[in-house]
């Protein structure tokens, strides 16, 4: 494991997180960091990301206009403010880093094109 997530937990819909997300051991300079999610049974799908080189911010539809993604280049960490959570945000939170410095926008989206994780942090939103 090269990075390190944290700050899921349980919190009530429209209530706020926030996810951080820093390197475990060995720092790497990443191309772009960023956050997926899982929930039970389905596929990963992409959250937000941050690229390096432009610092170009990516949301999926799902979460624009509730989430933002920042990063601390000298810390190597990214965070993911959540708010006004809803329970269909339920899910186990990955934070991901690219090594390719020069990531294009069409590859942000993709899984494939991260080459370090976190394990990953749960969110639940319940009432």
């Amino acid at each position: 494991v090269q990075l390190q997530a944290s700050g899921g937990g349980l919190v009530q819909p429209g209530g706020s997180l926030r996810l951080s997300c820093q390197p475990s051991g060995r720092t790497f300079s990443y191309g772009a960091m960023g956050w997926f999610r899982q929930e039970p049974g389905k596929e990963r799908e992409f959250v937000s990301a941050v690229r390096r080189r432009d610092s170009a911010k990516y949301y999926g539809d799902a979460v624009k206009g509730r989430f933002t993604i920042s990063r601390d280049s000298a810390k190597n960490t990214v965070y993911l403010q959540m708010n006004s959570l809803k329970p269909e945000d339920t899910a186990v939170y990955y934070c991901a880093a690219s090594l390719s410095q020069g990531i294009i926008t069409s590859s942000i989206w993709t899984e494939n094109s991260y080459d370090h994780w976190g394990q990953g942090t749960q969110v639940t939103v319940s009432s």
